[in-house]
């Protein structure tokens, strides 16, 4: 009886553990198939894709900066680009026995319940296992069971990975998807953004350092827990040391030493040229993705495709370019702010609905009615509440941060320091390539979003505006030496319209080159009464490709027109060219992750105007830096070598410009605040040539003093085959008046603005181009001849 009993006993056990060992294979098989959740496919393990950021690069091949899902800042390492230190550190800490099992490490399996029974936690994820988590899971279960459909998911995952993949492929895997503290991903940016290195030059202690932060990334964090992650890369040597990577005389030399940081975190506020890479983004690289397709059909993602973009962006004119708005609008800031309508407050008298609208879409508003408070709770707290702040302050550091105060005040009053503050545009091109150089859009990215280089920026242009319209008057007839009326016209059809020069000018005739010099609006109202305005609108939207919006009314012809920094610095072009119109390039190639070419991009370039009279009109801009307007580049710069431009200012001093050239290199350069009723009250201070102008100086001595950049002041501009320069004869006579000059006695003071539309009629309530037409004495031809075929 007894044994018939234990006979029972033991086929019971053994149909126990065969319908067990049954339940558990199918278990797997279910698993595997996708029953109890998803499962990668073969396609999936075969090409494992973890969010890749994008990556931006200079022209040199630095590092620009990144476009990432928030929180996931990775970027891809091959395993050849990783130092062996890295790889012994990681296998001797998180799995010694890595090149003997095939995903699943049976010994460490065992092991658990043992140590279990003496209280102790042991994992026992394999390197491969881990990867299989980070991959396809990305979430650890907090409920046992799901987390046992997990762990067997892994182990499915593991084997198959191990199957597919060599050992050091899964290694490279592995370190570039795990997590190293502040949302810093892979194993490339953690030795970047803690070392400034790349992975295949890590020390032994610097590797260490980095494979301990996988126990705990904020905890092992060297940046905030310097002894606790002393600690931990102590831990990580000594098991090098136990796995036989180092010897224990090589261990005990780097546990001594410190931990020594080179701290680098690349976000979006800092790398180099951030509004640019905003505006690559924004204006060609997201249509881009959304109109090329990957392999698999579908449209490449900036955020998780790990694109690789190469600029043009020179990193040393650059940061010449920050350098020089830094180092005169910090200076310029200090006058402006002295001006007594600001310091008093005055100047947002009539405009508090732009206060009310700063304050209403700031983030503290939105989380103070986030919080249930009403609209009056909050403006009474704006108004009166003095809170601490970190604000904008030129040459000012903050908690490390550059260009930063910590401060208390109340929010309103923080709303009114920081729109008072200049700002800048600044574009640099190479005229014949287009290649841009730099791009500076604002006074810092952290704290100025605004972008006022960005094509759909406009401002007021003012004189900048003058060499197109003198170029249409040398297109039709006139010599830089044709004498023209130098006295104030009125346009009767546009409300008697009567622009005027500065006061003590008294010259009642002028060679057109003295015009454009001294920027005479007498000359140039003269012009467009002459070419008229319509035509004049037409050449800037058709032959300069100008988009912003340009009425035909004669104010065109002093800049009323708002326009971008971009569209202006782009029709420069035409004149150190050689009369092609060259598009700005701004990106040469993308490619994907694995540096395939999937574009490249090639200047564009488009005649527009013949070669000699785009060369006479930089003779004529010469004559604007060698004794014009912009004449203080050769006395408070220095400036020897060839060189042209022009200035500009606007209404109330409200826009001041520059944009010049020299055979190399063309930058615009525009000043000003956000809101045009807040500028400069007197010339002195407001006129191009004295806010736009010395940027564009302290940048091009520096550039000139930077023989790494190959711009020299020896270069000189080319003269047209057979080109021969009009010479100045004292017997031309004048071009006759348009009989609506007005006498000089008459002529207010001063009038440097350009006036806006609600001052002239539409053009539709009277027939402005027939009255043109009518005039004997304005030359036939109404468009500039066709250019000269393209030159190499």
């Amino acid at each position: 009886m007894p044994q018939l009993i234990i006979h029972r006993s033991v086929k019971i056990l053994w149909r126990i553990f065969f319908i067990g060992l049954g339940t558990f294979i199918l278990l797997i098989l279910l698993i595997n198939w996708g029953v109890f959740g998803y499962m990668p496919s073969l396609h999936e393990l075969e090409n494992p894709q973890a969010a890749l950021a994008s990556e931006v690069y200079a022209a040199d091949g630095t590092l620009m900066g990144k476009y990432y899902l928030q929180n996931q800042d990775r970027t891809y390492c091959e395993f050849k680009d990783i130092s062996p230190n890295v790889i012994h550190a990681l296998i001797a800490t998180e799995d010694v026995r890595f090149y003997q099992h095939s995903g699943i490490d049976p010994k460490g399996t065992i092991a658990i319940p043992f140590y279990l029974l003496i209280g102790k936690k042991r994992g026992s994820s394999t390197i491969t296992q881990q990867l299989a988590f980070n991959l396809f899971n990305g979430h650890r279960a907090s409920n046992p069971l799901i987390r046992a459909f997990q762990k067997l998911k892994e182990w499915i995952l593991a084997i198959k990975l191990e199957r597919y993949f060599t050992k050091d492929e899964i290694l490279a895997l592995y370190l570039n998807t795990v997590p190293f503290s502040e949302n810093v991903y892979g194993i490339k940016n953690a030795s970047r953004t803690f070392f400034n290195k790349d992975p295949d030059a890590l020390d032994v202690d610097e590797a260490a350092t980095l494979i301990g932060m996988l126990k705990g990334t904020t905890l092992y964090n060297p940046r905030r827990n310097p002894v606790a992650s002393l600690n931990r890369r102590n831990t990580v040597i000594e098991r090098m040391a136990d796995a036989g990577f180092l010897t224990r005389q090589q261990a005990a030399a780097y546990e001594a030493q410190p931990i020594r940081l080179q701290y680098n975190k690349l976000d979006h506020n800092d790398g180099i040229a951030p509004y640019f890479r905003e505006y690559i983004k924004e204006a060609i690289l997201k249509p881009w993705c959304a109109t090329h397709k990957k392999a698999d059909g579908s449209s490449y993602d900036l955020y998780r495709d790990g694109l690789r973009i190469y600029t043009t962006i020179n990193p040393r004119m650059q940061q010449h370019a920050e350098e020089a708005v830094a180092r005169h609008l910090s200076a310029l800031q200090k006058v402006f702010n002295a001006q007594s309508y600001i310091k008093n407050g005055s100047a947002w008298k009539g405009y508090q609905q732009v206060l009310i609208d700063a304050m209403k879409s700031s983030d503290r508003w939105q989380a103070m009615k986030d919080a249930g408070m009403s609209d009056r709770e909050i403006e009474q707290f704006f108004l009166r509440q003095r809170v601490p702040m970190r604000v904008f302050a030129w040459n000012r550091t903050a908690g490390g941060v550059r260009n930063s105060i910590d401060t208390v005040m109340t929010p309103m009053d923080s709303i009114k320091y920081m729109q008072q503050f200049l700002q800048c545009g600044m574009l640099v091109m190479d005229p014949e390539s287009g290649e841009v150089k730099a791009w500076v859009g604002g006074d810092d990215f952290r704290y100025f979003k605004y972008d006022h280089v960005n094509i759909n920026t406009k401002r007021q242009v003012g004189s900048t505006i003058k060499p197109f319209l003198y170029y249409l008057a040398i297109a039709n007839g006139f010599t830089p030496n044709t004498v023209v009326p130098n006295q104030p016209v009125v346009f009767p059809d546009f409300n008697n319209y009567s622009p005027h020069n500065a006061e003590n000018d008294t010259a009642t005739y002028v060679t057109l080159a003295q015009g454009l010099a001294e920027s005479l609006n007498n000359v140039a109202a003269y012009l467009i009464k002459i070419i008229g305005p319509a035509t004049f609108a037409n050449f800037l939207k058709n032959k300069i490709e100008i988009q912003s919006p340009v009425p035909p009314y004669p104010s065109i012809a002093l800049g009323s027109p708002d326009i971008s920094v971009y569209e202006m610095v782009r029709g420069y072009t035409i004149f150190p060219d050689k009369g092609i119109l060259t598009e700005p390039l701004l990106i040469t190639r993308i490619e994907d992750r694995n540096g395939n070419i999937l574009q490249s991009f090639a200047p564009q370039k488009r005649d527009v105007i013949n070669e000699r009279d785009a060369y006479t009109m930089v003779q004529m801009m010469e004559g604007v830096v060698n004794h014009g307007t912009a004449v203080r580049l050769r006395y408070q710069f220095g400036f020897t070598g060839d060189m042209a431009g022009k200035t500009g200012t606007t209404n109330d001093y409200t826009d001041g410009w520059y944009i010049g050239f020299t055979p190399q290199l063309l930058a615009g350069v525009w000043v000003g605040c956000d809101h045009n009723f807040l500028h400069f009250t007197t010339l002195a201070n407001g006129q191009g040539a004295n806010t736009g102008l010395p940027i564009w100086g302290y940048f091009f001595q520096k550039v000139f003093a930077d023989p790494t950049l190959g711009i020299t002041q020896r270069a000189s501009f080319e003269a047209p085959p057979s080109y021969q320069n009009p010479i100045m004869n004292s017997n031309v006579q004048p071009y006759p008046s348009t009989g609506n000059a007005v006498p000089p006695a008459a002529s207010e003071a001063q009038n440097l603005g350009s006036g806006s539309a609600s001052d002239y009629l539409h053009p539709n309530q009277q027939p402005a181009a027939d009255a043109d037409q009518k005039d004997p004495r304005k030359p036939k031809a109404l468009m500039p001849p066709p250019p000269e075929k393209h030159r190499p």
